[in-house]
Order: structure tokens, then C-alpha cells, then sequence
């Protein structure tokens, strides 16, 4: 009988098991494939630096920004792509499990810089540039929301790390690489528009609150289901609501 029950446990324990290992290939892919295509545009916007130094103002990207494009604009600009692609490759690096772990000092360091340079660089460039956005205020308004959840991420993120609730850390630097990622999806959108001759101005105004709410709301999302499997866990194995809050 004993023999028995063990085999029984072992047959059940297998699937699971199993199930597991395909849970997280699968995660492992998907993040695979992530990491290629932000790398890939990342490459990309980097490639186009050619237009912008000097101004090439016929490049999409410059296009009907002449007018606007002087003073603290022309600073704010330069400062916004020199200072996304870094911390799109940076965050990729210290949301490494396996680089924090193997390298907890340059994760320090690398992570004091990332957010100093979301908070000094790309926030105020991006609030400066969100009013002189392209087709307006309603995209205009979309790249101001976004320059302020970005800062309070950066923000909030660093201060967690400095009371060391770095569980809670991680969660709002992932919501603050979330929305860096938003130029990859603000150029797959427009790649998008361009091929099915959607409306160029109704695009990017979609495109402007689109690549940053999207994502975000399928980041919180995934949150919330996380905690309520892990809550509904917690219940099955008999812990007390103090417990799972620990």
C-alpha cells in the first residue's frame, strides 16, 4: 500500500512538473524574442542618427519639425534619442536576474545611472518636446502623461531600492522599462499605419497614448493575476492572511 500511494504521488507530481518546464521555456522564448526586437529597432533608431546631425528635416522623423526645431527644442531632441536608446539597452541589462545576481555592485552603479538618466534627461526632454508634438494636443498630451509616468517610476523605483523593498523595486522598474519601451511600439505602430495606408495623423495620435497604456495595462494585468494565484496558493496550503502578506 505504501508502494502504491508513492507511485500515485510521483504520477501526479510528473504532469505538473512538465507543465512547469513548458511554462517557462515558453516565457524563456518570449522574452528571447522581445529582447531581438528591441535590440533590432534600438539598432535602428541609432542607424538613423545620419539624419539628425545635421538635421535632415525630408527624414520621417523631422518631418514639419523645422519651424520648431531651435533652442531648447533642438537641445530637448538631442538629448531624447541620444538618451533612450542607452537606457533601453540598460534596463535590458538590470532587469537581468542573472546579472544582479552575479554582479550586484555594477547593477548598483548601472541602475544609479539609468535613473539618472530617465529623471534628468528623458523626462525633461520629453515634457519640453510633448508641446510641440506632431498633429497637436491630443498626441501632445499622450508624450506629457508619458514623461510623468516615466519620472514617477524612475522615481519611485529608486527610492524603494534605497529602503531596500527591492521585491516592490523591481515591479516599478519593470513598469518604468515598460514605458521606455513605448518608442519600439510608437515605430511599430507607425510601421503598421505606413503598409495598411491607415490616416498618418490619426495613427500617431493613437500611437501616442497606444504604445505606453497598451503595454502597461497588460503589465498590471499580469500583476493582478499573478498575486491572486499566488493568494489562492497561499489559501491551499493553509496560511493565514499574515502569512501571505510576508
Amino acid at each position: 500500500m505504501v508502494e502504491l500511494h508513492r507511485r500515485e504521488e510521483r504520477e501526479h507530481r510528473e504532469p505538473k512538473v512538465k507543465a512547469d518546464d513548458y511554462g517557462r521555456l515558453g516565457k524563456g522564448l518570449l522574452q528571447c524574442m522581445a529582447a531581438i526586437l528591441i535590440i533590432k529597432i534600438t539598432i535602428n533608431i541609432v542607424s538613423n542618427y545620419g539624419d539628425y546631425f545635421p538635421p535632415n528635416f525630408e527624414s520621417d522623423f523631422l518631418f514639419r519639425r523645422r519651424e520648431t526645431f531651435f533652442g531648447l527644442y533642438q537641445v530637448a531632441f538631442y538629448a531624447h534619442i541620444v538618451g533612450s536608446p542607452i537606457t533601453m539597452m540598460s534596463g535590458m541589462i538590470l532587469l537581468s536576474q542573472r546579472f544582479r545576481m552575479r554582479f550586484p555592485a555594477w547593477h548598483r552603479l548601472l541602475g544609479k545611472g539609468h535613473v539618472f538618466i530617465v529623471l534628468f534627461c528623458l523626462v525633461p526632454s520629453g515634457l519640453w518636446m510633448s508641446a510641440f508634438a506632431y498633429t497637436g494636443w491630443i498626441a501632445g498630451a499622450g508624450f506629457f502623461c508619458l514623461a510623468v509616468a516615466t519620472g514617477t517610476c524612475a522615481f519611485v523605483g529608486w527610492r524603494l531600492a534605497v529602503q531596500k523593498r527591492f521585491k516592490e523595486h523591481r515591479r516599478w522598474m519593470i513598469r518604468l522599462y515598460v514605458l521606455l519601451c513605448s518608442a519600439i511600439l510608437l515605430r511599430l505602430i507607425a510601421g503598421i499605419s505606413t503598409v495598411a495606408n491607415f490616416d498618418a495623423e490619426t495613427s500617431y495620435r493613437i500611437a501616442a497614448w497606444g504604445s505606453w497604456l497598451i503595454p502597461l495595462l497588460i503589465f498590471e494585468l499580469s500583476e493582478t493575476r499573478r498575486g491572486l494565484n499566488r493568494h489562492s496558493r497561499n489559501r491551499g496550503n493553509g496560511e493565514t492572511p499574515s502569512e501571505m502578506d510576508q
